[in-house]
């Protein structure tokens, strides 16, 4: 039985569960490519600010962060501001704050993941019951309760409720990935900002 075949089986229900797996993948998609630039982008930015401060080049790794996505830019923008040295404490409650901020960004779009897997069984469920009514309405309608008078309702239940089923796991599934993902994406990030703090901090005791 192809998919087209399935799909028409599964009744009206089919339609927003087959358009709940389109959406799941879509974030999928697009929070791997945004997670993975956001990575390469911030290792790639940190590489060059270590090595133009081991040189003494403080302005030229304030203008390096000028002109990046502001998730990246926001925290570290705060580290090159004149007075850090001397309000440092106060500084790096600026830059939790920030980086509370970043996290928010590379989790957007998660809560559709989490949302769509909660309630896709539910949404199955629906047309399991939809089905099942069918299936006493085909009873009703020709007085008779063989298999095969039923058997096109319960069909719909059963397909219904293994596509709620199957979409919601995948939701479920990758938005705890994503989860792990990003807070993993946030304590490396957090780590590079204080270490760029840190060489700062020397280079001013110089």
């Amino acid at each position: 039985m192809d998919f087209f075949s399935l799909f028409k089986d599964g009744g009206p229900i089919m339609y927003p569960l087959v358009f709940c797996s389109l959406l799941i993948w879509a974030v999928i998609f697009e929070r791997l490519w945004g997670l993975a630039k956001f990575k390469k982008e911030f290792v790639r930015l940190h590489r060059k600010a270590h090595s133009l401060l081991d040189e003494g080049k403080r302005e030229e790794v304030r203008g390096l962060y000028h002109n990046v996505d502001d998730l990246i830019s926001a925290p570290h923008l705060i580290l090159f501001e004149k007075d850090f040295s001397q309000n440092k404490e106060m500084k790096m409650k600026q830059v939790a704050r920030r980086l509370q901020e970043t996290q928010v960004g590379l989790k957007r779009f998660l809560w559709i993941l989490g949302t769509i897997g909660s309630s896709a069984p539910f949404v199955g469920l629906f047309g399991t019951v939809a089905g099942i009514i069918r299936s006493f309405e085909s009873i009703a309608t020709t007085g008779k309760s063989g298999f095969s008078v039923v058997a096109s309702g319960l069909a719909e239940a059963l397909i219904a409720t293994a596509t709620g089923i199957m979409v919601a796991v995948v939701a479920i599934v990758f938005y705890n990935y994503f989860q792990v993902r990003v807070n993993n994406l946030c304590i490396e990030f957090k780590n590079k900002i204080e270490d760029l703090a840190d060489l700062l901090l020397t280079n001013d005791i110089k």
